[in-house]
């Protein structure tokens, strides 16, 4: 199996896509090869960055090495809603920062590369053997391993509250499928599907999917911040959080840690949202929920 890094620098750096894409060979695609390290460190850019500590690698990797110690008995996919809220606090990031693909191919590449193969390895539906998909190195946000988890991480977080994200990761279609939505973006409308997981009136990975065909569907007519306006953003507690980041103790690891003291989304929102999405996923086709058949001839 691919195997921790042999070389480690002491600071988090840039990997741009066209010096992360050689390392995608077919030996670490399929688990069995290790990135040379000292190779790869030869074709980053350093990271600009007003803070020494948030470019410090090693909190971040050993993070990482706790995670997989931690689920190493367990379903590698229940790490994520560990990890998520977790990488987020340790990185403190801008979204101007996040949006930045370079420091995930190079968190994927040159800090854990193991944690990719341990984590996204699966077998191939042919009968093959076991591969990760490139993505999970070099793809998008919603794709890459450690990019979504600190999309995830920012998008369901309310305010410094970072158990809704906790909630969200335990689900793999709000990973899978919910991240792409432009709508999710919108707090009161990620809160209220974060509400309906926690009521357990969503459960399913098919009434998850559901559920988002759902709001989708509505938000093409719907205005959602008409109806559940969330606050205006103030940017000063994030920056203020980042910035004490150099006095910060280590992100903790049995509590969750906690994020930046924005105002949460407004709680009135919330619950017009969880009323209004109950009943769009009450009328929503569920594949194998009883009923559902004649729905979708209905609806086709």
């Amino acid at each position: 199996m691919t195997d921790k890094p042999n070389f480690l620098p002491e600071r988090l750096a840039l990997l741009a896509d066209v010096n992360a894409a050689q390392y995608l060979t077919d030996g670490l695609l399929s688990g069995k090869e290790d990135v040379p390290a000292i190779a790869l460190n030869k074709t980053t850019e350093p990271l600009s960055s007003d803070s020494q500590s948030r470019a410090e690698l090693a909190p971040v990797r050993d993070l990482i090495d706790d995670a997989m110690y931690k689920f190493r008995e367990d379903r590698p996919t229940n790490a994520d809603a560990w990890l998520a809220p977790r990488l987020h606090a340790a990185l403190r990031l801008t979204r101007r920062e996040a949006a930045d693909r370079r420091i995930w191919n190079y968190l994927a590449l040159g800090v854990a590369p193991d944690y990719v193969v341990w984590r996204h390895l699966q077998a191939k539906s042919a009968g093959g053997p076991p591969r990760i998909a490139a993505r999970r190195f070099l793809g998008p946000a919603y794709t890459q391993a450690f990019a979504r988890l600190w999309w995830a991480a920012e998008l369901f977080r309310d305010g410094p509250d970072y158990r809704p994200v906790v909630t969200a990761c335990g689900n793999q279609e709000m990973l899978n499928t919910v991240l792409r939505m432009d709508a999710v973006d919108h707090r009161p409308t990620a809160q209220a599907m974060v509400c309906l997981l926690e009521r357990g009136a969503v459960t399913t990975s098919r009434e998850t999917n559901a559920l988002a065909a759902a709001i989708n569907a509505s938000a093409v007519t719907l205005v959602l911040d008409v109806i559940a306006p969330d606050t205006a953003r103030d940017g000063t507690p994030l920056r203020e959080w980042i910035d004490a980041a150099e006095s910060a103790p280590a992100v903790p690891r049995r509590d969750l840690p906690i994020g930046p003291y924005e105002e949460k989304a407004p709680e009135r929102s919330v619950d017009v949202l969880v009323d209004h999405f109950a009943e769009l996923f009450a009328g929503a086709p569920v594949r194998g929920r009883p009923g559902a058949e004649e729905e979708a001839a209905v609806e086709a």
